[in-house]
């Protein structure tokens, strides 16, 4: 029900958990970075991704809150957990095997005012694969290649997990690093997972997935509703598939 200004004031009043670059954690650092995007560029959050990303890339089907014309195609959530889908750090699993918690009639995604750089976007899967396909061929001219090598390369002193990291994420710690939005495979090996070095990626925590191979020049989107990410190993299995097909 919140805007990002006022959320992210609130986040500057809070202390930080440990000296920058000396850890690496979970967060919604790239939440404030869509504050910042606000501010540099004197536009709402919609108004600067509709106009420098969404029409540039025809992703028309691309927003912030659902559109009346498309709840009849919106997408519902399901959960194996007791009580609610995103707590877990109270994770228990629930007597229903899956039990729906959003849907078309109670979602806030209706009359979402949240417009985050870091997550809400309502959008269709041909909407995503055209961003994917935007980072996986060069920048289409929204991005210089050079400014996408340094986006997807590691940023961090080694792997996630030298890191320190303590709390919930959507994929392996080891073997892998951190660019700019995204996690960079290192060591596949360590990341129990097919892949290639350089793999850009990240994953939603409805178990949605996508992924740049650099090597082999491609780049997968996967989009499912079940929550957490942690209730169905779907990613290593899916690169596993992936992988297997290769020659």
């Amino acid at each position: 029900p919140d805007t990002l200004a006022p959320m992210v004031d609130r986040v500057a009043a809070l202390p930080l958990a440990f000296r920058p670059g000396s850890r690496w954690e979970y967060s919604v650092g790239i939440d404030v970075i869509g504050r910042v995007v606000e501010v540099v560029s004197g536009k709402s959050l919609a108004d600067f991704f509709e106009e420098e990303i969404f029409a540039p890339l025809g992703m028309k089907e691309t927003a912030f809150a659902l559109p009346q014309e498309m709840e009849d195609r919106f997408a519902a959530l399901y959960t194996p957990l007791a009580g609610s889908a995103f707590g877990l750090n109270e994770a228990k699993q629930g007597g229903e095997t899956l039990r729906m918690v959003d849907h078309v009639h109670r979602t806030p995604y209706r009359g979402s005012k949240m417009q985050s750089g870091g997550g809400g976007l309502v959008g269709t899967i041909d909407d995503y694969l055209k961003f994917t396909e935007m980072l996986r061929t060069g920048g289409a001219g929204l991005l210089s290649p050079a400014t996408l090598r340094f986006m997807m390369r590691n940023h961090l002193r080694g792997e996630i997990a030298s890191m320190g990291p303590a709390s919930f994420a959507e994929q392996p710690m080891e073997g892998m690093g951190f660019g700019l939005g995204g996690a960079v495979v290192l060591d596949p090996g360590r990341a129990r997972a097919p892949g290639s070095i350089g793999d850009f990626s990240w994953g939603g925590m409805a178990s949605t997935f996508f992924w740049i191979d650099p090597v082999f020049d491609l780049s997968v989107i996967f989009f499912t509703q079940l929550s957490p990410s942690s209730s169905y190993p779907a990613r290593p299995e899916l690169k596993a598939l992936v992988h297997g097909a290769l020659k």
